[in-house]
């Protein structure tokens, strides 16, 4: 990353949370990019001189761990016109988040030391976020042939997946995990049957009948998630379960925690949020895989979270290009951006009772950082200094010309939603700042 500023920075007087630790008013005390302090009128107890300390008042915002996301697509190397690294993490300091987690569907795939390099060369030079690379599973996501594992984990990747491919053939996931376990990684499968799901743009059910659309249905994960589960049983390897859609999936996942399976699993703000109804009017911003499913299954995603089923929260941020999301509802690709909307859609589940507002905070933190066994998401003195302030109370308008993705494909463009991002820092700099604040 690019050098820390040098100033001490004091954030006073915000209303402090980092799960497990503190959760009230309090100063944070940044020096050299790390936290130096947590605690009240920090400014009586620093040994710098007043004059010397760039104070940002926090007076009525929260002041957050920078949010960690497990699951983001930066699609560099290959898919430059859709996202690069530099836009990619520029985003995610808009959305509070200073780690991210990039999958390796990039052309060419994640699938050696080199890519993985080159990513964390790029993240660097781009300065904005950390950027965490999951390698795949196998040569070229192709399912066939495993990937050198130890490798990718020795060039920096914190994880394996073959993303948007699953793994059909149980015995190379089986052979996966046994690898991983060596390597004490998890190993992050997109549930899905293939079979099943073949030619299935939307959730099965009265809309897609109604729509003429060919469906998948629930069961193309279900039946995966309790394969994966299976095996992380054999093998006592980490699973990872990606984007859970449906009310079976919640179920198993919450019976294998009770059984001391070693899985985590993730839901995204899209899935709790909206439902199979959104794509009503071929409308392609809400097309993606797992697709929109009904009512039920969110419901089962918010007890999920509630309940402590679902570890973490995570965008699954999928750009694409204008013109690609403009084509007819079955040609048009899977995916929404995410990272720049995350917080408020989270903060909602606090609104309705769902999540206490520390528990919501724990979904983009310290959670998903435990998951992948990161060192960010928290607070903590002598940890490097990556904080979100934000004002739980702001309303705005999701407006995705002023995104700073290069791609706008959201459902959610034109809503009106609560909590916003004011302030994002990274290592003690100020990566990100909204305009009308704190001028």
């Amino acid at each position: 990353m690019n050098q820390s500023s040098h100033q001490p920075i004091l954030i006073q007087g915000g209303h402090v949370i980092d799960p497990g630790r503190i959760n009230g008013v309090a100063d944070v005390l940044i020096e050299e990019g790390k936290v130096v302090a947590v605690g009240p009128n920090l400014i009586k107890k620093t040994k710098q001189k007043t004059d010397s300390i760039q104070i940002i008042d926090a007076r009525n915002k929260l002041v957050l761990p920078g949010f960690v996301d497990l699951h983001v697509h930066l699609r560099e190397p290959g898919f430059e016109y859709k996202e690069t690294i530099k836009s990619g993490t520029a985003a995610a300091a808009a959305g509070g988040f200073t780690s991210v987690c990039c999958m390796p569907n990039t052309h060419p795939v994640n699938d050696t030391q080199a890519i993985t390099e080159f990513i964390l060369e790029q993240a660097r030079a781009a300065g904005n976020a950390r950027v965490f690379p999951v390698g795949a599973i196998t040569k070229g996501s192709e399912g066939k042939e495993l990937a050198e594992i130890g490798d990718l984990r020795r060039a920096g990747c914190v994880a394996i997946s073959d993303d948007g491919q699953p793994v059909m053939n149980s015995m190379v996931m089986r052979r996966a995990m046994e690898y991983a376990l060596a390597f004490d990684v998890p190993v992050i499968d997109h549930c899905e049957d293939l079979h099943l799901s073949e030619g299935g743009c939307m959730n099965e059910g009265i809309v897609s009948t109604q729509l003429g659309l060919q469906g998948v249905p629930a069961a193309a994960e279900d039946v995966m998630v309790s394969r994966n589960l299976a095996l992380a049983e054999l093998t006592g390897a980490r699973l990872h379960l990606a984007h859970l859609s449906t009310v079976g999936s919640v179920r198993m996942v919450r019976d294998a925690k009770a059984r001391g399976v070693r899985v985590t699993a993730e839901a995204c703000p899209h899935h709790f949020t909206l439902t199979e109804e959104a794509v009503r009017g071929f409308n392609t911003l809400a097309k993606m895989n797992p697709p929109l499913r009904t009512w039920d299954d969110v419901h089962a995603i918010k007890e999920g979270l509630r309940d402590g089923t679902i570890d973490a929260i995570a965008t699954d941020h999928a750009p694409h290009a204008g013109q690609e999301k403009q084509q007819e509802f079955a040609a048009a690709p899977n995916g929404v951006v995410g990272l720049e909307t995350a917080f408020p859609l989270t903060l909602a589940l606090v609104e309705e009772g769902i999540l206490t507002l520390e528990s919501a905070v724990e979904k983009l933190t310290t959670a998903p950082a435990k998951a992948f066994s990161l060192s960010n998401g928290s607070l903590a003195v002598g940890v490097e200094a990556d904080v979100a302030i934000v004002d739980p109370q702001e309303t705005w308008e999701i407006d995705p010309s002023r995104f700073r993705s290069k791609s706008r494909n959201t459902p959610f463009a034109g809503w009106k939603v609560k909590g916003r991002v004011l302030m994002t820092l990274l290592g003690g700099r100020i990566v990100y700042q909204a305009e009308e604040q704190f001028r």
